[in-house]
């Protein structure tokens, strides 16, 4: 909830602990304007104006309960009004009554609460004008601690007001710089999930989808140059590309349900999915061969390390088929305490690891970076051994438990 001062603008929103300061102030006003008035009648009911001051604390008591409906009102005008009768009143019954200059206290805190500083300076200054005016009267002698004290407690009233508008002000800036921070890092961090997320579909797409288009686009090529003179040998070509099309399209549908590979959604564990993979992989110029060595583990590997390294070496055999004119691959797979180490061997034309490049480019080489991100992903290292003619090792080995 805001209120809004008297020169019209807009006050920082209540806060609980202001309500409670606004409370007390009330409280105090109406006890000590009571206190006031069952003095002045204890002691002067026989006086002809005493009528006249009790009715004026009775109009005073009535003008600052009705000052929270003027506070709602959109214009400063009413709240102006309300504030100047309370003071006149107040000011009208001290002149009667001298006894009422202590109620001038609360009104200190609404006058700094409602008005702009300088006119709550102004407006203070000379509520503690009356009020020393009126301490001395009831003194009827001039004493010096009734002029010093009535401005003491006025100055240190103000300046603690002032203080705790003022670290109340700091503090909401505060709290609106860290929502503001936090509404920043929120973004920051939806951004930054949003690409990652499109970074692991692309890989997802490019080990699944890309490769399986690849194969049936050579294979598909291959029956078309041999259609005319081995219509035998292109027949085969043709099956295989529907065999390779067959699975993509399970591929795809697996993919649109929860983007796990097929092979292992459909319950085989990995070493069979890779024997899977290895036979598709295979057809007349490339043999795909796999090695299992589980060193007696018999508890499943998790699910984040299974799928990796079934995705790591569909991407590297594509690679090795599209890349190396490799005649035979080798897929080792070696389970220990703490860790699944993955060997990927062809016996191709090799290459230079030093001369690859950090990041893909154009529409091809998202096959080695993305293995290199999925290797990462699970706190694992990923190495590459080959030479021009050499042939190629991609090695990568990932923790089965997860890493910071």
């Amino acid at each position: 909830m805001r209120t809004r001062r008297l020169d019209g603008t807009a006050s920082p929103p209540a806060d609980p602990d202001a309500r409670w300061l606004a409370a007390v102030m009330h409280v105090t006003f109406l006890v000590l304007l009571a206190s006031s008035m069952a003095r002045y009648v204890h002691r002067h009911e026989d006086e002809a104006r005493a009528p006249w001051v009790i009715a004026l604390a009775v109009v005073l008591a009535a003008l600052y309960v009705v000052g929270p409906l003027c506070e709602r009102s959109r214009t400063a005008a009413p709240r102006l009004t309300w504030l100047g009768g309370v003071v006149a009143v107040w000011g009208v019954l001290v002149a009667l009554a001298p006894s009422f200059s202590w109620v001038a206290v609360p009104l200190f805190y609404v006058a700094l609460r409602r008005l702009p500083p300088v006119a709550a300076y102004v407006l203070v200054a000379v509520l503690t004008v009356f009020v020393i005016v009126a301490q001395l009267q009831l003194a009827r002698r001039f004493d010096l601690d009734l002029v010093v004290g009535p401005a003491a407690v006025a100055g240190f009233a103000t300046a603690i007001f002032t203080h705790l508008q003022r670290q109340s002000a700091r503090q909401r800036t505060l709290i609106d710089d860290l929502v503001r921070t936090r509404r920043e890092l929120a973004a920051t961090e939806r951004r930054e999930g949003t690409l990652a997320e499109r970074q692991r579909l692309a890989m997802e797409i490019h080990d699944t989808l890309a490769q399986g288009l690849s194969s049936q686009q050579m294979l598909l090529q291959a029956a078309d140059r041999v259609w005319e003179c081995d219509p035998v040998k292109a027949r085969a070509h043709v099956r295989t590309a529907e065999s390779v099309a067959e699975h993509n399209l399970t591929e795809a549908r697996r993919f649109v349900h929860d983007l796990a590979p097929a092979d292992l959604a459909r319950g085989g564990s990995l070493d069979e999915a890779l024997r899977t993979l290895a036979a598709r992989e295979s057809g007349e110029h490339l043999t795909v061969h796999v090695h299992i060595d589980d060193g007696g583990r018999t508890s499943p590997l998790p699910d984040r390390v299974r799928s990796a390294l079934l995705r790591i070496a569909q991407g590297a055999l594509a690679n090795v088929r599209e890349h190396s004119g490799a005649a035979t691959a080798a897929l080792t797979l070696t389970l220990l305490d703490d860790r699944a180490v993955l060997d990927i061997a062809d016996d191709g034309h090799g290459f230079d690891p030093t001369a690859l490049p950090g990041t893909p480019s154009g529409s091809r080489g998202h096959g080695l970076p993305a293995i290199r991100a999925r290797v990462h992903q699970l706190g694992g290292t990923l190495t590459i051994e080959s030479a021009p003619d050499e042939g190629t090792v991609l090695t990568a080995a990932v923790p089965l438990e997860p890493r910071p």
